[in-house]
Parts: C-alpha cells; sequence; structure tokens
C-alpha cells in the first residue's frame, strides 16, 4: 500500500503552483457558482446534490462521487450536505432493495426509481470511511464508518432471508450491473477499494472483500480485449460483451476502467498487467482526434456513433498514465488532459466527474485515509 502519492503532473514538469490552481479552480468550476460548469448544488441549510445535467436528475453515481471528491479535498461541510441528502431521499430501508440507495431522483428527493445501482453503493462506502479517518464519526447520520460497515454488509448478505439479493454474486465475488442480475460492468471493478473494505469492514465480512479483490482482477483481464484495452460496457461473467441490452461496446462506462486502473496503481503499485492495459488504451486512442471519438467494439471497430463524453475519455486516458509513467503515450495523454478544459453545457456532469477524480489521482491528491491511531 502507497504511503507516497506520486505528484505526476510535477514529475512531468508542469509548474506545482499551477497544479495547485488548477486543482482550486476545477473544484470551483464544479462546486461553486458558475452555471455553465456546476454540477453541485446547495439545497436547503444542511444538504446538496450533484445534479446530472443531461438527464436533470440526481444519481448515486454523481452523490458518491461528489463525496469522494469532497473527502479527498477536505471539504466537510460538501461531503455532509451530499451524504445527508443521499441518506434523507436515496436510503431504502423497507422492500427488496433495504439498505441499498435508489440510483435516482429528481432534485425534490423524489425517487424515480426504487432500484440502486452497485458503483454508488462501493464508492459511498469508501468515502464513508474515509470521512471517518479524516474527521470522526458524529452523531448520525454523520456516524460514518457506522453507515460504511452496515452498508458493506448489505451488499453481500442481502437475499440471505429469502428478500432481495446481494450486488456481488457469493459464488464468484463478481459485483452484478445490478443485484437482481446475473452480469456485470467491467468499469465497477474496484479491487483497490475492496482491498481497504478488507481491512476496515465487519470483521466477519473481511475474508470476501479479500476474495473479491482477487476475482475482480482476474475479472478485468478477460474483460478487457488483449489488444485494443477496450471493454465492453456490460459483459457476462465469462468476460465476453453482453451486447442483449446494446451495451456490449466501448462506450460511456467503459471509460472509467483506464481511471481505476490508474488509481489502483496509485494506491497498490502497478502489476505488468496494469502496465500492458495501460499502455494498449493509450496507443489505442493516440492517434484519434477527440471530436471524433465514437462507440467502438471491444476489438477497435468503429460506429458512427459519436462519444457523449470525450473529455471524460480524455481524463480517464490520462489517469491511466499513472500505471505505466514512462509508456509510449504517457505524457502526451497526460498533456491533451491538461490542455483540455473542463466541460461546460448540457452533458457536462460525468465528463466533469471524470475530470476532476483525474485531477485529484495525477497530482497525488487522491490518498488512502487511514484511521487516526
Amino acid at each position: 500500500m502507497n504511503a507516497n502519492y506520486r505528484n505526476l503532473l510535477l514529475d512531468y514538469g508542469y509548474e506545482e503552483s499551477a497544479i495547485d490552481r488548477k486543482v482550486e479552480e476545477t473544484w470551483e468550476l464544479l462546486f461553486g457558482e458558475h452555471e455553465a460548469t456546476r454540477i453541485y448544488y446547495p439545497a436547503g441549510d444542511d444538504m446538496g446534490y450533484m445534479l446530472d445535467t443531461g438527464n436533470l436528475d440526481v444519481r448515486t453515481e454523481g452523490m458518491s462521487y461528489g463525496m469522494m471528491m469532497a473527502v479527498q479535498l477536505g471539504k466537510k461541510d460538501v461531503f455532509d450536505r451530499l451524504w445527508r441528502w443521499s441518506y434523507q431521499y436515496m436510503y431504502m430501508t423497507t422492500g427488496p432493495n433495504k439498505g441499498y440507495f435508489a440510483w435516482s431522483c429528481n432534485t425534490d428527493g423524489m425517487k424515480r426509481s426504487n432500484g440502486p445501482a452497485p458503483d454508488g453503493e462501493e464508492y459511498y462506502a469508501l468515502a464513508l470511511l474515509f470521512a471517518s479517518h479524516r474527521w470522526g464519526d458524529g452523531e448520525a447520520p454523520l456516524d460514518y464508518s457506522v453507515k460504511a460497515r452496515q452498508l458493506l454488509h448489505d451488499c453481500i448478505h442481502n437475499g440471505e432471508d429469502g428478500v432481495g439479493y446481494p450486488m456481488w454474486n457469493p459464488d464468484n465475488k463478481l459485483i452484478k450491473f445490478v443485484p437482481n442480475c446475473e452480469y456485470s460492468d467491467p468499469s465497477y471493478h474496484l479491487p483497490h477499494f475492496y482491498e481497504l473494505f478488507a481491512l476496515w469492514a465487519n470483521v466477519a465480512d473481511r475474508p470476501f472483500w479479500r476474495e473479491a479483490a482477487i476475482a475482480s482482477r482476474s475479472y478485468l483481464k478477460i474483460a478487457c480485449h488483449p489488444t485494443t484495452g477496450l471493454s465492453p460496457e456490460y459483459a457476462h461473467y465469462d468476460g465476453t460483451p453482453n451486447d442483449e441490452r446494446g451495451y456490449g461496446h466501448f462506450f460511456s462506462d467503459s471509460y472509467r476502467v483506464a481511471a481505476n486502473i490508474g488509481l489502483e496503481a496509485s494506491w497498490f503499485g502497478a502489476t505488468e498487467w496494469i502496465r500492458q492495459e495501460a499502455d494498449l488504451i493509450q496507443a489505442f486512442f493516440s492517434d484519434k482526434n477527440p471530436e471524433d471519438y465514437r462507440r467502438y467494439t471491444i476489438a477497435g471497430e468503429p460506429f458512427e456513433e459519436k462519444s457523449l463524453h470525450p473529455v471524460g475519455l480524455i481524463a480517464t486516458n490520462a489517469t491511466a498514465s499513472l500505471a505505466s509513467p514512462e509508456g509510449p503515450h504517457a505524457r502526451s495523454s497526460v498533456a491533451l488532459f491538461w490542455r483540455t478544459p473542463v466541460r461546460d453545457g448540457e452533458r457536462r456532469y460525468y465528463d466533469n466527474c471524470l475530470y476532476l477524480f483525474a485531477l485529484l489521482a495525477l497530482s497525488g491528491r487522491y490518498r488512502i485515509w487511514h484511521p487516526v491511531q
């Protein structure tokens, strides 16, 4: 586990003052009052939400992302506002999804769906654990570690009483796309998170998380194409694309795989496969103009459909440089990211989330927060 987080931007020759300024400005553009770029909105006296500006809803993905960004940068007020909103409006206390969060709500808190999306839960859990370690637990619902451990327990034990479903398949230890299905999404696989859950979850659950980390690392190797490095949005448990609903290709969800391996390398070191995967993805995009990014088969054949989130793809490909800093396209991937501004307009939410995560990771600010001894 890494105790010294590499500031790759500094190592690549960017000035420390410019890096600091870019982090501060990006936070302000996303969480301040700049209407063209903001994705965070305060609500009432003590709440706030992240708006999916393309769909005009509030998603567990964005809420948990915002909490992770806030805890990394020490923004406790924003963190607590997002968590209170999540717990008040999204958390489900009855029915088959008890213990999970409704993945989509209106901005007034009304649920659009009573189903959860597991990528939100895993980010919620780790963000809450980091908050507990940075700031200590408070009164409910700000008893961060208590809420995190309960959530992790429910993610793997729901359904054992015959009601509902777990978020991880109990046999192969792979995260599901949604609890009541039996296939996955490669971009949901965060073995570097599971390593930390294995340290801080309920003691009885820790062996599961160790196995989940191993299983996810193996799964990514079979879900990512051996030549292009591209992964599908949805994939079967054997790693093959699941295109039953048209999501068996490289598109928006898939972008996060590059960022995930970059962050894992930052936190736990890069394996040979991680280095190769980063090199392959960056090589695939090295000769492509961002204005012409498209949907691709995982073998690399382009569709007519253009990328909805080219700025997000630039950001995740840059984050992959942490996995292979001396790779043939690492510096150019970071350079492209550095000169790309945050996105404005209707589709900005997903791009700008990935953008700030990339900036945090590349500047050494996306860190493991350990319990205070």
